[in-house]
């Protein structure tokens, strides 16, 4: 995708993959000072949510979720293409690159679908993706960079109960 400045010149595809971007670097932001210790710290060890256990399972389910979403749509337009499989990374760094590489991914597809259909009103035209919902590619999109934002900040709070329990 080409950018203008700081925003890609390609309409609606642009801005989400610019909103998208700019959740992951939110994202990044707000997990660039956890250390190793605090990556795998059990923060909520009631919730029935794996994936929400500590900083390490939001980060790891959120570059899983962030394949998926392409995925989705790639099964949607006929290709055959395997689910990724939750990869447990050691740091923040490693973390970093890995949600580098999703984002890139996720580019990947709008560079492979230049013309793909954004909007569409039908239900049954829409992606079903494997939690049920059907959503069109834009929807799809719009909750992918919703999701980081919610994991963003369900690390916000995490880090808080880290601070408080640590003084």
């Amino acid at each position: 995708m080409t950018k203008k400045g700081t925003h890609r010149n390609n309409g609606a595809i642009g801005a989400l993959l610019d909103e998208y971007e700019k959740s992951i670097t939110e994202f990044k932001a707000v997990i660039k000072d956890v250390n190793s210790n605090a990556l795998i710290q059990i923060v909520d060890s009631e919730t029935n949510d794996e994936d929400c256990r500590s900083i390490q399972t939001i980060i790891t389910h959120v570059v899983r979720a962030g394949y998926t979403y392409a995925i989705e749509i790639r099964k949607w337009l006929g290709e055959e293409v395997k689910y990724k499989e939750k990869e447990i990374l050691s740091s923040v760094l490693e973390y970093n690159e890995a949600l580098d590489t999703m984002f890139a991914y996720n580019e990947q597809l709008f560079n492979d679908y230049p013309n793909i259909q954004l909007e569409e009103l039908e239900p049954h035209k829409k992606v079903q993706v494997r939690w049920g919902q059907k959503y069109d590619v834009e929807q799809l999109f719009e909750h992918a960079i919703v999701h980081i934002l919610r994991h963003r900040r369900q690390i916000e709070l995490f880090k808080e109960k880290l601070v408080d329990r640590n003084s």
